[in-house]
């Protein structure tokens, strides 16, 4: 039996767009061994793509795949860094009402979210005696800040950070990037599967030069860690965030003036999986769009295909079953169908579904044979 006075274990995962915060956090659930954990995650769009991918892993699902309430969290359309108030001390609460149920908490931060704010609420009185903070871990896109970019499309990030009205608009993006690192008890140097040596070496050496001596740097692929890397680190967090340097000082106190950000969706029927991902690289192309993220239903495909794009970059990969079959009906099961979330600036839904079916037809086209030469 638990210890009632224990405090329950939190990670923080920060991070920018892209980094693969989402992809580490399916990786954890998926190797937990037993441990039970419940999963707080913040985003932008409104279908919740990040939450949907962690039921993928059974997380706030039951043993059919049903939804259940208690073990996955979302908070949306904010960031947790300037709302902890609003949205994350109710969770907290409910948290600690189910205290003899959990093992550890895992927050997934939004991608542009200063980790700070957010780990110093953890000293809130309600909050103290029921919760540490394990560590605060920062995944870094390795192929991205080895060109120096800290993203993989600076200048849209920059725009999406500039028209959210939760996020800090004073300081240059690096220096979010900088904020983020500083925060770490732990490094993650992703993706390092896309650099060489030399390239690896560059980036630890520029990222050891933001962070404290004792804060480790560790390289994976896919966030594929042993577990005992990333849980059980007792860095107590909460009780030196104080020391930790930043750019940005109290967010409550800051001026946002900005554009509203837009988040839309768009659904079309997908021929195939490089059709869908060549037609939304065209809507990339030609709007202001920073993230996308969604799932395809692919003709006799039973498994659900996720994509995901920062920038001009996208992946994509199955995760689980489609839960609706003939046998199910909609009401219980889901239905198979392809959508997407675009989050950017002045985007118009209905514009962006004709410029997306658009995209998706002309792929689809044949070939025209080249013409032959006009006699002479």
């Amino acid at each position: 039996m638990q210890n009632p006075m224990r405090k329950i274990p939190v990670t923080v995962v920060t991070g920018f767009l892209g980094s693969g915060k989402t992809t580490l956090l399916r990786h954890i659930l998926q190797h937990a061994g037993g441990k039970r954990i419940a999963v707080i995650v913040n985003e932008f769009g409104e279908l919740g793509i990040d939450g949907e991918i962690l039921k993928g892993c059974g997380i706030g699902c039951d043993e059919n795949g049903n939804e259940t309430e208690g073990q996955l969290y979302e908070l949306a359309n904010g960031c947790l860094c300037c709302t902890v108030q609003e949205e994350f001390f109710p969770v907290m609460e409910k948290l600690v009402e189910r205290r003899e149920q959990i093992d550890h908490v895992l927050i997934e931060t939004s991608g542009l979210a200063l980790p700070k704010p957010l780990v110093q609420a953890f000293n809130w009185p309600a909050v103290k005696n029921s919760f540490t903070v394990d560590a605060v871990i920062t995944v870094v896109d390795g192929p991205a800040a080895a060109s120096g970019q800290f993203a993989d499309n600076p200048v849209a990030v920059d725009a999406q950070r500039k028209a959210d009205a939760n996020l800090d608009h004073e300081s240059p993006l690096h220096e979010l990037f900088e904020d983020q690192l500083s925060a770490a008890d732990l490094v993650i140097l992703n993706k390092t599967d896309l650099l060489d040596e030399a390239q690896q070496a560059a980036v630890e050496a520029s990222i050891r030069a933001e962070i404290a001596p004792q804060v480790k740097v560790v390289r994976a692929q896919m966030g594929q860690l042993d577990l005992h890397t990333l849980l059980g680190l007792e860095a107590e967090s909460e009780a030196t965030i104080h020391l930790r340097h930043d750019h940005h000082g109290s967010a409550e106190d800051a001026d946002h003036h900005h554009d509203e950000f837009d988040s839309v969706v768009v659904k079309a029927e997908a021929p195939s999986r490089e059709a869908v991902i060549a037609a939304l690289q065209s809507l990339v192309e030609n709007h202001t769009i920073y993230r996308v993220k969604g799932f395809a239903a692919l003709p006799g495909a039973p498994m659900r295909l996720v994509i995901q794009g920062v920038g001009r970059r996208f992946d994509s990969y199955f995760d689980r079953r489609w839960q609706a079959s003939e046998k199910t009906s909609e009401k219980s099961g889901e239905p198979q169908q392809s959508r997407f979330v675009l989050i950017g600036e002045d985007l118009d839904q209905a514009a962006l579904q004709s410029a997306f079916d658009a995209a998706l037809k002309a792929e689809m086209q044949p070939a025209q044979p080249a013409q032959h030469a006009q006699q002479a």
